[in-house]
């Protein structure tokens, strides 16, 4: 499964991109929101992380779709990210993914309970979330945030079998973050997770094909 990362621009582009800004991964500065798509464009997102690299652009989220299409076997984990526009960014990204037809093989996922909700209330889609003390809008209610996830994921740091079980009872699918090394891929298995979000996903492949 592929996760990545969702923001809007300026001019009301999807984009693909973790940070808030473009200070850490690119040679701008600034946040996303105050970027045209044409001027995001012209920065290097790649030389930060080699020379190899240089010249590498930020992707819209329309250019991951077109470069995801000869893989229909790619599931998707597609993390909107907490922001004022987050809902619209919902409703772009959910109209490019049906028109392609990818929306089957795709999991949202989102640190505001609100957009989980909106989510799972609007599109019923299914949705990853975390511990209500890692969201923001959290709803403790029987019918509130956790009832609208599909699934949730543990950083590292929380993770523990007794949390797995837990949410497993609750009827959600226990995944976990991020996992880099043999150590802490075997501790996740050994929790019970189902699913490891990866950095470095070397350590996984290897682990799992041993168990194979």
């Amino acid at each position: 499964m592929l996760e990545f990362d969702l923001r809007l621009t300026k001019d009301n582009v999807v984009v693909v991109i973790h940070d808030e800004t473009v200070d850490r991964t690119t040679n701008g500065s600034g946040p996303v929101g105050d970027y045209t798509w044409a001027e995001l464009r012209q920065l290097d997102a790649g030389g930060w992380f080699g020379k190899v690299f240089e010249g590498l652009k930020i992707p819209s989220f329309e250019e991951l779709c077109d470069l995801i299409e000869p893989y229909p076997e790619l599931l998707l984990n597609v993390e909107v990210k907490s922001s004022p526009h987050a809902k619209q960014v919902v409703d772009q990204a959910m109209g490019m993914l049906k028109e392609r037809g990818y929306l089957p093989r795709c999991v949202f996922t989102c640190f505001d309970a609100a957009v989980i909700a909106y989510l799972h209330d609007t599109y019923n889609v299914k949705t990853q979330g975390f511990m209500a003390d890692e969201m923001y809008n959290f709803d403790p209610g029987e019918q509130g945030t956790y009832s609208k996830m599909w699934a949730i994921a543990f950083p590292m740091r929380l993770l523990t079998a007794k949390r797995v079980k837990a949410f497993q009872e609750k009827g959600l699918l226990p995944w976990c973050y991020c996992p880099d090394t043999e150590e802490q891929v075997a501790y996740a298995l050994d929790c019970g997770v189902t699913l490891l979000t990866c950095n470095n996903p070397l350590p996984a492949i290897r682990r799992l094909q041993e168990i194979r």
